[in-house]
């Protein structure tokens, strides 16, 4: 596989990803996520790693980065589907994703980025748990 696909929902991107990521696809994802929020004006990122069973020091950093970036360019990430092996194996690697919102599955996931979108369009705070 050469690009993971990234589909647009509306101010939304979502990318699901469907196979354990080598460093060369995921610096690709990042450019290619990076350029799309660009693109489209994207006002949030959703990235399904469900079915990653493995997420390393360096996929950590580019989650990391994806969120970092993203923020700069006005726009939320939130990632979903996080497996409790991968949670586990992140604690252990001390990576804490700061940064990085996360919720259980894609439809809490979307709920999450339309708060936080909610939130930033009106410029309030709303009192919820980003951690969900």
């Amino acid at each position: 596989m050469d690009r993971i696909p990234i589909l647009k929902m509306g101010h939304f991107l979502l990318v699901t990803i469907q196979v354990d990521l080598y460093d060369r696809l995921a610096l690709s994802l990042e450019n290619d996520l990076i350029n799309m929020v660009s693109q489209v004006d994207a006002k949030g990122v959703l990235i399904d790693i469900s079915a990653v069973s493995i997420v390393d020091s360096f996929m950590g950093r580019i989650l990391g980065n994806i969120a970092s970036m993203t923020k700069i360019m006005d726009a939320e990430t939130v990632v979903v589907g996080m497996q409790p092996a991968v949670a586990i194996t992140l604690v252990e690697l001390g990576l804490t994703l700061s940064g990085v919102h996360t919720a259980l599955n894609v439809e809490k996931g979307m709920e999450l980025l339309q708060k936080r979108i909610g939130k930033d369009q009106t410029g309030e705070e709303e009192d919820y748990d980003s951690n969900d």
